[in-house]
């Protein structure tokens, strides 16, 4: 089933997530409703938050992306990152591992906004799959790019928090008509 998007301006986009203790019935539908509603948007990721739930869970998926490519490593050794998306990750943890790197970002939550935003050019990824197992991993590239983005939706931080303050001015009217829009909807 396809989830509405919610947009900035409505406050569980800076809701920290609670952990996903176990993979319920109900947390496995969640799952499978987030991955459609993401394709459907045609993103390459979608936190719990932005379909209106305060949990650690993301689900990314960045096949098809040929402009800006992703590496993965599993143990040490390089492994496709086609054979492993989606990917669905529940309380993941990151460490960052490579030099910062500057790059383009949206958000399903922000439609049409669009910024550079720097952040670790890889990061080191523990967390739990759909299937409750541990996973483990080394990402970078769009994945790694990815993977904080989402993380970052997970502890209620947005993309624009990590923009230049520049940046941030530039897009303040677009972002101010957004986050209008957006509680006058939820007032209805």
């Amino acid at each position: 089933m396809i989830l509405e998007v919610v947009q900035y301006g409505h406050p569980v986009l800076r809701q920290k997530g609670e952990r996903v203790e176990a993979v319920t019935p109900p947390i496995q539908k969640l799952i499978a409703d987030m991955l459609e509603t993401m394709h459907a948007a045609k993103g390459i990721g979608l936190a719990a938050q932005q379909v209106g739930r305060a949990l650690q869970l993301t689900v990314i998926d960045v096949r098809g992306v040929t402009d800006r490519p992703s590496t993965m490593a599993v143990d040490g050794a390089p492994v496709s990152v086609e054979r492993h998306m989606p990917v669905v990750l529940l309380n993941p943890e990151l460490t960052p591992t490579g030099p910062p790197a500057t790059g383009p970002e949206g958000c399903l939550s922000f439609p049409e906004v669009f910024a550079d935003i720097t952040r670790p050019e890889s990061v080191q990824v523990q967390a739990m799959n759909e299937k409750g197992e541990r996973i483990e991993f080394h990402c970078g590239g769009l994945l790694a790019r990815a993977v904080q983005h989402e993380t970052d939706h997970l502890h209620g931080i947005l993309f624009i928090d990590r923009m230049s303050r520049e940046v941030k001015l530039e897009l303040k009217p677009e972002l101010d008509a957004l986050q209008k829009a957006t509680k006058a909807a939820l007032k209805k």
